[in-house]
């Protein structure tokens, strides 16, 4: 297997104030070790959003201007971003968007939020924190206590301890 098996891919990654950092940072650095073209898109371009930990990470677009015809995946970090960003009717249609083209959605912790409120996980088996666990039951999910789990295109996780299983599941998924 070659090194950068994502090479000619582009995956786009959420961000908004207090994400967690890990969740973040970790798939972001792993995706370009790999090959993959990486653009963190927030709620505004070039703003600087705070991690949960306070580690700072500057968005490159803006949300509302991402299409998912530009890109092969999309990953979304846990935090407390998620609460706020699964409000945006915009943000909900994009993770529609990657769905309906059955394309790849990673959500790891609290990032399952916004896949629910896209309503992408009925029927589907995912994982997350256990602190969303009823959501997800809630939402029409099969939840399962691992570490990774990978259905179809969707690729979930509980925390950051799980990140090495998310990345490598995620960049299998994507190659």
């Amino acid at each position: 297997m070659s090194d950068t098996p994502l090479t000619d891919k582009t995956v786009l990654i959420l961000v908004g104030d207090i994400y967690e950092d890990l969740e973040l940072w970790y798939p972001k650095l792993r995706l370009i070790e790999a090959g993959a073209s990486v653009t963190v898109a927030g709620p505004e371009a070039g703003r600087c959003y705070a991690g949960k930990n306070g580690y700072p990470c500057v968005s490159d677009a803006r949300i509302d201007e991402m299409d998912e015809a530009t890109f092969d995946a999309l990953v979304v970090p846990g935090g407390f971003m998620p609460d706020k960003l699964r409000r945006d009717c915009v943000v909900l249609d994009l993770v529609r968007a990657f769905n309906d083209a059955k394309k790849p959605i990673a959500a790891i912790c609290h990032g399952g939020w916004i896949p629910i409120s896209a309503g992408v996980y009925r029927g589907i088996n995912v994982t997350g924190s256990p602190g969303i666990k009823d959501d997800l039951i809630n939402a029409g999910a099969n939840y399962q206590d691992a570490a990774v789990v990978v259905d179809q295109n969707h690729v979930t996780s509980r925390r950051p301890d799980d990140l090495p299983d998310f990345c490598r599941e995620l960049i299998k998924l994507c190659s």
